[in-house]
């Protein structure tokens, strides 16, 4: 068990590690079927590990934090991502409507007598 989660996450560091995936969505939809699979195979794992499972556990662990820096990175994008587009769609909806955001809370003070 233990080897099969070595392996799944060796290829979700490869995937994750893969410029050559044209399509954000289908690179986003084999992450998270690889996520699901290693949650599958990590409830199945239970101790006591021999020595060389102790070993690819250990080497699992390493790839498994390049791993996570790879998956907030990939978050980081699609978040700022997000807020380009929220900034696009703002800009947009002001140049559609551009008084839509004015202030009407202000006073007129008449200094004549």
């Amino acid at each position: 068990m233990i080897q099969a989660f070595h392996d799944l996450t060796a290829e979700l560091l490869t995937v994750l590690e893969d410029r050559m995936i044209a399509e954000r969505e289908d690179k986003i939809e084999r992450i998270t079927e690889l996520i699901d699979r290693r949650d599958e195979v990590i409830a199945q794992i239970k101790p006591p590990f021999t020595a060389a499972e102790q070993q690819v556990g250990r080497r699992t662990m390493l790839l498994n934090q390049q791993v996570d820096s790879l998956l907030k990175l990939q978050k980081q994008e699609i978040q700022r991502d997000i807020q380009e587009i929220n900034k696009k769609k703002n800009s947009s909806n002001k140049y559609m409507n551009p008084y839509e955001s004015l202030s009407i809370d202000g006073m007129f003070y008449d200094k004549r007598k």
